[in-house]
């Protein structure tokens, strides 16, 4: 199987990337992890530096400001000794067998995506599966994720593809990619940096260099959701709590992606982008109101 690297940015999140770790090792290949320490006050570093694991990328940022997933997914895919990178978030977990669902779709120029099974924090979607395996890592049954996945495929047991379609059309982290794809689009975009709506500028691009993007029903992985910033207890949040800090960056980044792209993020309900024709034209009013600008 070719390897892939996992590219983890993790900011003051130990045991959530404690637990993406282990659940990438315990997958049958032996792929390369790229983790990208944000600054952390968690003891990230000392347990990063106890680790004993050649296939191991390490990559420090002193801080004490952070950097963010934008800047630091950029630089882990740099990094990336393989020719194949994923863009994993350190709350995700891999299901068994993820690395081999998502490879038997991946060629130049796709972009491959997992599904998203996460517990009731955001509404169900046609996107995702909402399954409560666990909100916060002590209530996580690792084991009792794995053997849902690889149940029977029926009403009674096993995780059955919503539509009965294992592959849509959609993106979503994670998302694999060839690297040199990657790198050819430019990356993430910083006026969107530390984070918010970076993802969705990305897709874009991805749709308008003609990528394909592909989402596979098969390769799952358990999403505790939102840990990075918006529900990250050192920034301010908890589970279902918006951190300060993410109501502002989604605020300023949700008019950045206005101003770049003339509307706001739109996509189809499997999360596949739809992107407006933008226009250079404008008109000029004057004695103006709310009502006339309407």
């Amino acid at each position: 199987m070719k390897k892939i690297t996992f590219v983890i940015p993790s900011r003051n999140n130990l045991e959530f990337l404690q637990l993406a770790y282990q659940s990438i090792r315990n997958l049958e290949t032996q792929h390369e992890i790229l983790v990208l320490n944000d600054a952390s006050t968690d003891g990230t570093q000392e347990w990063i530096n106890n680790l004993n694991d050649e296939d191991l990328i390490v990559h420090h940022n002193p801080g004490p400001d952070r950097i963010g997933i934008v800047g630091m997914f950029d630089k882990g895919i740099e990094m990336a000794r393989t020719d194949i990178i994923m863009a994993f978030h350190a709350d995700m977990v891999a299901a068994p067998d993820l690395d081999k669902h998502i490879l038997k779709h991946l060629e130049k120029g796709t972009v491959v995506s997992a599904t998203r099974v996460e517990p009731p924090l955001h509404p169900d979607g046609p996107e995702k599966v909402l399954m409560d395996f666990g909100i916060e890592v002590e209530d996580f049954d690792y084991y009792k994720f794995c053997n849902w996945v690889k149940g029977p495929v029926d009403s009674t047991g096993g995780y059955q593809p919503k539509h009965g379609k294992l592959v849509t059309e959609g993106i979503f982290a994670p998302w694999c990619i060839y690297k040199e794809d990657f790198l050819a689009i430019g990356g993430h975009d910083e006026l969107f940096a530390p984070q918010s709506k970076e993802d969705s500028d990305l897709f874009n691009r991805f749709v308008l260099n003609g990528y394909k993007i592909l989402q596979t029903w098969e390769g799952l992985v358990y999403h505790f959701t939102s840990r990075g910033s918006r529900f990250n207890k050192y920034a301010g949040g908890s589970a279902g709590q918006d951190s300060p800090e993410w109501q502002y960056t989604t605020s300023k980044n949700g008019r950045n992606f206005v101003r770049k792209w003339g509307h706001f993020i739109n996509h189809d309900d499997f999360m596949k982008p739809i992107i407006p024709p933008k226009y250079d034209i404008g008109i000029i009013l004057d004695n103006n109101s709310i009502d006339l600008l309407h």
